[in-house]
């Protein structure tokens, strides 16, 4: 009886020693399951760093084509070169483009379809550049790609552009006017999309690509054209290849940019320049009555006095400590720019970027250098930019400008004063203004955030650098309000590109990355 009772006792219980061996069992099998899952994944990334590589190396040729079309929209006839160069690239990737007409240039719209899609997602890329000053580049054009590598001392020595084809250092850089604002993010897509050809996969969700080709004048035609095309437009949601890194050079998100709009500012003094000699102690000079002006708009600490100028901006400590994830090293920050001491807007530079700025972006008065004479101006001119940030807005913004200008004696003109004004106002100022496009922000947590943090996994293996506002404008926010569609920024660019100045460049680890990294969204699932 004793013995049947142990028999049935020890079927319910196992013994000690056998419950240690099962726990040791499971152990096993659960770090060997968490073993395969990240060799697994490691499998992947190397596949995908394979190939991205692969087909990076095979697109130079294809960005070296690119890259010498001149792109300043100032040009029409250039930009019409860029549209058709475009609209064959998307065609033999099975894309069927469209053109946009606008009063000036076309955007190109181009589609491909998946069947059974569910999502339809808009990509954004810019396709146009600044202007260029030839004599202040170091290489033969601006619109002829040159590859140099750094050298001990600092200086970046052209090499043969050639080498790329081969196992190119990821370190090089490819110096030539919109290698990273923006053809780079441009053509890194196409590669991508040949990279996924090879892979024979297709995305499950359809794409519409829109390509701008007057961003760097402010895509004055954007927002009507989004209204005119909006059922051609319609999407789900947007991403925006373009943009810099975080300047720890991380792969990055991010999830707003500022608008901008823009204030040109004159100042009158005589008629015409007069001798500062027969004339000077008597004739008010534009140029320091300018320079007064400006400086009575912000204090010692870079902020605006103007009143009202930041109402409405208000950081939560919650969004204080998510702007604190952001990896800045401040220290590094005002090395590279060279500065002792930033402006005190915002405890750091991410809460610098939440406000609104008022930057004096040129002046001209008269001449400098050898060309300097002894003259009083008969005018100063600055031209203003203004970055907009969600909770403020460009017209009432300007609207604080121009009221406070007026409260400094100013009878304001929109252009030159008549000769009964000059005769009756001592202080005169012409004002003209513009706005180009309002800012805009997405949640972390929205689908589009989600879904492309997955796809930033998938390439790199680890969560990306997430920013809440970036310091740049691009022309978005007529697709997020007219389209009534999420936004978000996937950049690849090196921090360090000198974009919109001379000597403008991509970093090729970069370029390749950003295959690597427009190949894993196409992947991941939506």
């Amino acid at each position: 009886m004793f013995n049947e009772k142990l028999r049935r006792l020890s079927a319910k219980t196992p013994h000690p020693f056998m419950t240690i061996k099962m726990k040791n069992v499971a152990a096993l099998v659960f770090l060997l399951f968490a073993f395969c899952s990240v060799e697994a994944q490691r499998s992947k990334n190397s596949n995908l760093d394979k190939i991205a590589n692969k087909h990076g190396i095979h697109s130079f040729k294809e960005f070296y084509e690119l890259l010498s079309l001149s792109n300043d929209a100032h040009f029409p006839e250039d930009i019409e070169k860029n549209v058709q160069w475009c609209e064959s690239a998307f065609a033999k990737r099975g894309f069927i483009t469209k053109r946009l007409n606008t009063p000036t240039v076309p955007l190109l719209l181009a589609e491909r379809s998946v069947k059974n899609a569910k999502k339809t997602v808009l990509i954004y890329l810019q396709i146009d550049g600044q202007p260029v000053s030839h004599t202040q580049w170091e290489q033969e054009s601006p619109w002829k790609p040159t590859l140099k590598e750094k050298d001990a001392s600092g200086k970046w020595n052209a090499i043969a552009f050639e080498r790329l084809y081969e196992d190119p250092d990821p370190d090089w850089r490819i110096f030539a006017r919109a290698t990273s604002d923006a053809k780079g993010p441009a053509m890194a897509f196409l590669a991508s999309l040949d990279a996924l050809n090879e892979l024979k996969a297709e995305p499950n969700y359809n794409m519409k690509v829109i390509m701008d080709f007057e961003e760097e004048l402010g895509s004055p035609n954007l927002p009507a054209a989004v209204t005119q095309y909006k059922t051609e437009l319609a999407s789900d949601m947007l991403i925006i290849f373009d943009g810099p890194r975080h300047v720890s050079n991380q792969p990055t998100l991010s999830f707003g940019a500022r608008g901008i709009c823009e204030i040109t500012l004159t100042t009158f003094g005589p008629r015409v320049p007069v001798h500062s000699g027969n004339y000077g102690n008597y004739t008010p000079n534009p140029a320091l009555r300018l320079s007064r002006l400006l400086s009575s708009m912000k204090d010692d600490d870079g902020r605006v006095t103007i009143p009202g100028f930041y109402e409405g901006i208000v950081l939560s400590e919650e969004e204080k400590k998510i702007l604190m994830q952001v990896p800045d090293d401040e220290n590094e920050i005002r090395k590279f720019l060279g500065i002792a001491q930033p402006d005190k807007i915002g405890d750091n530079f991410q809460e610098s970027l939440q406000y609104p700025t008022l930057n004096i972006r040129g002046m001209d008065a008269l001449f400098i250098g050898k060309e300097a004479r002894t003259l009083i101006p008969a005018t100063a001119t600055a031209e203003i930019d203004i970055r907009l940030v969600p909770t403020s807005h460009a017209e009432r913004l300007i609207g604080l400008v121009k009221k406070h200008i007026e409260e400094q004696g100013y009878y304001l003109v929109d252009k030159e004063p008549t000769e009964e004004e000059r005769m009756k106002y001592p202080k005169i100022a012409a004002f003209q203004s513009s706005i180009s496009y309002g800012a805009f922000q997405t949640p972390y947590n929205s689908e589009t955030g989600m879904w492309l943090s997955k796809a930033m996994v998938r390439a790199f293996g680890k969560e990306p650098i997430k920013i809440r506002i970036g310091g740049g404008s691009i022309p978005i926010s007529p697709f997020v309000i007219t389209l009534a569609i999420p936004a978000v920024a996937v950049p690849i660019v090196n921090a360090d590109n000198n974009q919109h100045a001379e000597n403008e460049n991509i970093r090729v680890g970069n370029y390749i990355d950003g295959v690597k990294t427009f190949l894993a969204i196409m992947l991941e699932k939506l």
